[in-house]
């Protein structure tokens, strides 16, 4: 099974998401931006805050964070 590791507060306190500016949510291995409905992967506990790597979300993705 693939272990989720939490990104350090301080770290998520700082990143945004690159396209909205809005602040992260960190679910399992993903950081989920609302505002811009973009997931970013964490990769080996490094966050890849590149929009073409970004998952896109849907309105139904979001609608529950």
């Amino acid at each position: 099974a693939k272990l989720s590791l939490m990104i350090d507060k301080k770290l998520l306190d700082i990143l945004v998401c690159p396209v909205s500016k809005d602040n992260l949510i960190q679910i399992g291995d993903e950081l989920i931006s609302k505002k811009g409905m973009l997931a970013f992967p964490i990769r080996d506990g490094i966050p890849v805050m590149l929009e073409n790597e970004a998952r896109k979300l849907t309105p139904e993705d979001i609608k529950d964070l």
